[in-house]
């Protein structure tokens, strides 16, 4: 039993970030378990372009959800990542499907339309440079006040921990890309 002295907060700010695998996937299992409940979800998709395996979930339980799940697919891939590059897309292109998918995302989280809107992969866009912190201060502290956020990616900035409830940082103990294996569809993506 808890103390009384406890009380619930009408929403939080959700932050998984890190080097580790596994944060897409915690969203993920957020998301199953706001549905679960019934709550209105927000799926929002920086950088994450290519057909991924949460896509093809999304896409299959949306007819079962109808208007409870909203899914937005934005970015165009990966940001100067080397071979893992969308190499014929622009700075400028990349910077204006951020733009884009933040309009969406700030959309969501001041309307009050949703419970729980998550920001798969945020982070990497602010990290990037094609979104700027201050965005990601705005999109945390204009949300509805019944509105929880999960943002996601790798670094999360430091200044901004303050604004989170719960903070996860995924850890990288080993990873089979490191020694040049291939993502395994199902797995990694």
């Amino acid at each position: 039993m808890l103390s009384k002295d406890f009380k619930t907060k009408p929403s939080v700010v959700i932050v998984y970030t890190g080097e580790g695998k596994g944060k897409t996937t915690a969203s993920l299992g957020l998301l199953t378990r706001a549905l679960g409940n019934r709550s209105r979800v927000a799926f929002i998709q920086f950088i994450k372009y290519w057909g991924v395996s949460e896509h093809v979930f999304l896409r299959d339980i949306q007819p079962i959800y109808k208007d409870q799940l909203y899914f937005y697919r934005g970015g165009k891939g990966f940001y100067k990542a080397g071979e893992l590059s969308e190499q014929h897309i622009s700075d400028e292109q990349h910077k204006k499907a951020a733009g884009q998918t933040y309009d969406e995302a700030l959309k969501a989280v001041t309307d009050g339309d949703y419970d729980l809107v998550i920001c798969d992969e945020i982070n990497n866009a602010v990290h990037d440079g094609l979104l700027s912190e201050a965005q990601l201060k705005k999109l945390i502290v204009s949300r509805a006040e019944k509105t929880s956020l999960c943002l996601t990616g790798r670094d999360f900035p430091k200044s901004l921990i303050k604004y989170a409830d719960i903070a996860t940082e995924m850890s990288k103990l080993k990873h089979h890309f490191d020694d040049k294996y291939l993502a395994n569809k199902g797995i990694d993506f």
